[in-house]
């Protein structure tokens, strides 16, 4: 099934991974992992580790792939963070990507950071950070909520 123009959605996952703050005496704030794409939909722009869902797989298998093949990360899915429309339309206002996109909270457990797959560059970003890259809104919103846990 073609991803461009697609006849029906396709169901993507996202991994929210986030390193909480170090104890008091260390320096470092609690930070998010964010990939720069590769390639279309979004080629260019930073955004959740994540990808299509496979035939018979399970969605937090499918969070815990996507996040090892874009970051190199081993991660632990947790909380569903919360379920997204994500619609592009073309200049004749077609329907050009159509994605159902489920997040899902993620510890990292293992691995080295680095990109690879979809992803052009990988790297870790403080929320202070965020403001300036411009993010959708549904995706400022799942790393909002996924700080707000740890705050809890």
């Amino acid at each position: 099934m073609k991803r461009e123009f697609p006849e029906h959605p396709f169901v993507g996952v996202g991994a929210i991974i986030i390193e909480p703050e170090r104890k008091p005496g260390q320096k470092q704030d609690a930070r998010v992992v964010l990939v720069k794409r590769a390639h279309p939909p979004i080629q260019g722009q930073w955004s959740i580790p994540g990808g299509v869902l496979e035939v018979g797989e399970l969605v937090r298998e499918a969070a815990v792939r996507e996040a090892r093949e874009e970051t190199g990360l081993i991660v632990e899915p947790g909380e569903l963070l919360g379920v997204y429309d994500r619609v592009l339309r073309d200049a004749q206002n077609r329907v050009q990507y159509h994605y159902v996109l489920i997040d899902f909270l993620c510890r990292p457990v293992g691995g080295e950071l680095g990109a690879a797959s979809d992803a052009a560059e990988v790297r870790w970003f403080t929320r202070e950070e965020l403001p300036a890259l411009n993010l959708a809104e549904d995706t400022q919103d799942v790393i909002a909520k996924g700080f707000a846990r740890l705050d809890k």
